[in-house]
């Protein structure tokens, strides 16, 4: 009989995948132990921290549960969009932007704003998380509590100096150094548990409830602070395609469920044991001394490992809304050859810097930063449910009645939370919803005006028929050669052939019509990769497919494109631009502050020529003044 080994291949990869995932998808909500007790006794009388601490470690635990546990992890993470997810897989299956038909509708523009919520918390995030470990200090070292600031300024400015050098060297040590934390909850937790193993009795929904009841003035900033214990569960979703389902699944139920779970009712023992009269629940868990300080140290490790995911998070987001035409053109570097998902973006990186930084000068305290934590993460929350609705109907093929039913449940967990966070909004909240407003604008600004472009451009009518007349025309020399002139469109001539036509009466042997086009997917494979035909005269058209989650190049497209039978040389290939000049005061169908702000957008977007990877030296523009 055929005995299993202990090295099964399969198990070992899958175990691979399950501690990586601890560093990269758990880092932000692993670290919410830092500051979620602390927030929700602070939210009540001091008196009652005792009798209360049960309903808060009850209204925590089932937080866990019916959000991440069952929301999440048994429903959001099965929409996954050919293994990927994120608020644009999301996108993709709902199909809102394919019905919408290039417009931006009601429905998209709910998911570009779950997008920009997820952009500020990549803000507030690492502000948040540093700030609070660096908060350690106050209780081992009393006397520096005005270093607390400058100390957690330090660790973001050297945090994002070194993003440029990308995750491949330190994401090896991510997985296991979180591992060793969660252990370290969990140990902490269970001490402290069997010292007061009453707060066991916290598992009862019913004290959650009763706690809600009994303090109605409170409750809406009390369940604005428990909304804390379930920041970063969109990184679940967003890091799916790293991962895989299984592998996130895995450590969540092993491994981070359980550590969060013991920590947070360790805490809750302590505050207990100590009558309520508690200043730092989680450090207060390590006794003074050599432990304590090994724990503050870990805990500033762990803060920074879970900024890092955010910040990631933050790369692959925007870069995923430049491929789908959602944002401009920015530089997108590549950090690891093996892995396409790891890239670094300069100036996104300078944002989330300065944004950061800025973050923590102006709150000064986790506790003020509090107040503008919860409402990104739960109108992220709220998008995602209203979202996964449609994917129901639409993808999973569910009945109304069924998609309704739970997704209503959802609603209602995410609509509380978000209600009982509005009263921050005049102490902080303002902070996620300004970000949000303003990545908002630069997405619609960009998608509306990009659709005017193409439209007034694309809309000249010259058919390949026509084109092949005018290439036959012995009015037009025809030169050695290729001439490569980019087009937005796979249909059409592009304006710029025909403006260099007419400029200089003639054109290359060999002339290929190349369009690189962005997909509702997050790869295309190599097979469907390339689209080539031969129009006649020597004119080819080229459609490369690209999914959303790659970066475009075409110099190695070309080299695809002459495998394919055009006969070209790539070395001796021309590319043809059009370099648009924005002047406003036409009468496309934008407001006039939009048409302004395009014009700027346009300016200081990366150029085409840049971001697909082409040699300067073989590279023309041809300007194209354009009225919106």
């Amino acid at each position: 009989m055929h005995q299993p080994t202990g090295n099964d291949p399969r198990k070992l990869a899958q175990t691979g995948l399950a501690l990586g995932a601890l560093g990269v998808v758990f880092g932000d909500i692993g670290t919410s132990p830092l500051y979620t007790i602390r927030e929700c006794l602070a939210a009540l009388p001091p008196a009652e921290h005792a009798t209360a601490v049960l309903g808060v470690l009850s209204l925590v635990f089932w937080s866990l549960i019916l959000v991440v546990s069952i929301k999440y992890t048994v429903f959001v993470l099965r929409a996954d969009n050919r293994g990927e997810g994120g608020i644009f897989a999301l996108l993709a299956l709902s199909q809102l932007d394919r019905n919408a038909k290039g417009r931006l509708t009601l429905g998209v523009v709910v998911v570009l704003t779950g997008a920009a919520m997820l952009c500020g918390e990549a803000i507030i995030t690492p502000a948040i998380t540093v700030l609070s470990a660096s908060e350690g200090f106050k209780l081992v070292w009393p006397g520096l509590d005005h270093w607390v600031v400058p100390i957690a300024c330090l660790i973001l400015a050297g945090l994002f100096a070194f993003q440029y050098r990308g995750t491949k060297f330190i994401g090896g040590i991510f997985g296991p150094v979180m591992l060793l934390w969660f252990a370290v909850l969990g140990l902490l937790g269970i001490w402290h548990i069997v010292q007061a193993p009453y707060v066991l009795s916290a598992l009862n929904p019913l004290h959650g409830i009763h706690l809600l009841v009994t303090h109605p003035a409170e409750t809406g900033v009390l369940l604005g602070a428990v909304v804390l214990a379930i920041t970063g569960v969109e990184a679940l979703y967003a890091d799916m395609g790293h991962f895989g389902k299984r592998a996130i699944r895995l450590s969540w139920y092993g491994v981070v469920l359980p550590g969060l779970t013991l920590n947070y009712f360790g805490q809750g023992a302590y505050v207990l044991s100590h009558a309520g009269h508690v200043e730092n629940p989680f450090l207060s868990l390590a006794p003074e001394g050599p432990l304590r300080y090994c724990l503050l140290g870990l805990s500033i490790v762990a803060a920074i490992i879970a900024s890092q995911a955010l910040i990631s998070g933050a790369y692959s987001l925007i870069r995923q809304a430049i491929q789908l035409g959602y944002f401009p053109r920015l530089t997108v570097r590549h950090t690891n050859a093996d892995l396409s998902g790891q890239i670094y973006l300069p100036l996104i990186n300078t944002v989330l810097a300065i944004g950061s930084i800025a973050t923590v000068y102006g709150f000064k305290s986790s506790s003020a930063l509090a107040a503008a934590y919860g409402i990104a993460v739960t109108a992220t929350m709220i998008v995602t449910t209203l979202v996964l609705l449609l994917v129901m109907r639409r993808s999973w093929k569910f009945r109304w009645w069924q998609a309704g039913v739970l997704c209503a449940f959802f609603l209602f967990i995410d609509v509380t939370f978000f209600s009982a966070n509005l009263h921050k909004f005049a102490d902080g909240g303002w902070l996620p919803v300004f970000i949000a407003v303003g990545i908002l604008a630069v997405m619609s600004t960009w998608k509306l005006g990009k659709q005017e472009i193409f439209r007034r451009v694309y809309s000249n009518g010259i058919t390949e028929h026509e084109l092949r007349d005018i290439a036959s025309s012995k009015h037009i020399v025809r030169v050695r050669g290729t001439g490569v002139f980019m087009a937005g469109m796979p249909t059409g001539t592009p304006l710029v052939l025909l403006h260099h036509v007419k400029s200089n009466k003639a054109l290359q042997e060999t002339v290929v019509l190349l369009s690189v086009m962005t997909e509702e997917l997050p790869f295309v494979s190599a097979a469907e990769r390339l689209e080539v035909r031969e129009i006649g005269e020597g004119v080819w058209r080229a459609i490369a497919h690209y999914g959303y989650m790659e970066s475009p190049d075409v110099s190695s497209l070309i080299e695809q494109i002459r495998d394919a039978g055009v006969p070209l040389k790539p070395s001796e290939a021309t590319y043809y631009f059009n370099r648009e000049m924005i002047i406003t005061g036409g009468e496309a169908r934008m407001w006039e502050w939009q048409k302004h702000f395009y014009a700027f957008l346009s300016r200081n977007a990366r150029q085409a020529r840049d971001y697909y990877q082409l040699p300067p030296m073989q590279i023309i523009e041809i300007g194209l003044p354009i009225q919106l």
